[in-house]
């Protein structure tokens, strides 16, 4: 009985040694690979943080005094790769005139061609001067991509940033501008839209027939005069978010845009509400697209 019993176990040893050496082993346990998607709450204006690898960019940056460079700090990101202002209001660009001083380096800084540029124009020109960042205008077909890792690196190993609009030999101002940056990484798609308003959705449907997104930014904090109903049944986001201020003067987002949302998602708990929910994260997987973390 003594034997039988210790042979026994060293067969059970041999096969959860099997078992161990088969066990499959998540993205997580190897390391972390998605791209972290966070919607910052900011009240009425839009912020989103990307993060990838340890490298981390921003696209908008909220209005002033609502906190994003302290967010940011909290987080311990001392440098942004690059920083999308999709267009000049003060709800979009306010907190990036509050870096200077702040321990937070922007390396790039790229805006859209917006005809309006004006007073908050020049302030965030002037802050990104003082703080040595580089600044370029973007155009739809151009990419931006992570500093140093994949600069250059066409692979799929990368996340790419594609501007789907607006075009070079368009004259926009105001929402319109707005700088529309396609999210590819592998098996995940996401879309940000800025304010772009429903002129604009549009002419981005004419230009990208087979636009497709598995996240949608809903445009304008979720604006009646965008989000028409032709442009998110083609992109046919399974996610979408707005990013708005509780209780807003505009009545953001419009009755008539969250039906339509609820209608194209086919499930109202994957429609996410800043004003309701706080900040709001998306993990978008090179092997599972968007999903939630």
């Amino acid at each position: 009985m003594k034997r039988l019993f210790k042979g026994s176990w060293w067969m059970l040893v041999a096969l959860f040694a099997f078992l161990g050496g088969c066990m499959y082993v998540s993205d997580s346990a190897e390391g972390d690979t998605s791209v972290h998607l966070t919607a910052i709450d900011v009240g009425q204006g839009l912020a989103v943080l990307l993060e990838w690898n340890g490298r981390y960019a921003m696209y908008d940056f909220g209005p002033d005094s609502v906190g994003v460079v302290d967010s940011l700090v909290a987080r311990g990101v001392d440098t942004l790769d690059w920083v999308v202002l999709s267009h000049f209001h003060r709800d979009h660009i306010g907190g990036f005139m509050e870096l200077p001083g702040r321990g937070v380096f922007v390396r790039r800084l790229y805006v859209g061609p917006d005809t309006s540029c004006g007073f908050f124009c020049d302030s965030v020109l002037r802050v990104a001067s003082a703080m040595g960042s580089l600044v370029d205008t973007i155009l739809r077909g151009e990419n931006v991509q992570f500093w140093d890792t994949c600069s250059g690196n066409a692979s799929e190993e990368c996340p790419r940033f594609e501007v789907l609009w607006p075009t070079r030999y368009t004259h926009v101002g105001e929402n319109r501008a707005s700088v529309v940056l396609s999210v590819r990484y592998g098996a995940a798609k996401g879309l940000l839209t800025g304010d772009l308003d429903s002129v604009g959705e549009r002419q981005l449907l004419e230009m990208n027939p087979t636009l497709s997104a598995d996240l949608l930014q809903v445009g304008h904090h979720g604006s009646a005069g965008s989000n028409t109903l032709k442009f998110l049944s083609q992109v046919s986001p399974k996610y979408a978010f707005v990013s708005v201020g509780a209780g807003n003067r505009y009545g953001h987002p419009a009755p008539s845009v969250v039906c339509k949302l609820n209608l194209v998602l086919e499930d109202s708990t994957k429609l996410f509400r800043t004003d309701l929910q706080g900040n709001v994260v998306f993990e978008l997987s090179p092997t599972m697209g968007v999903v939630l973390p």
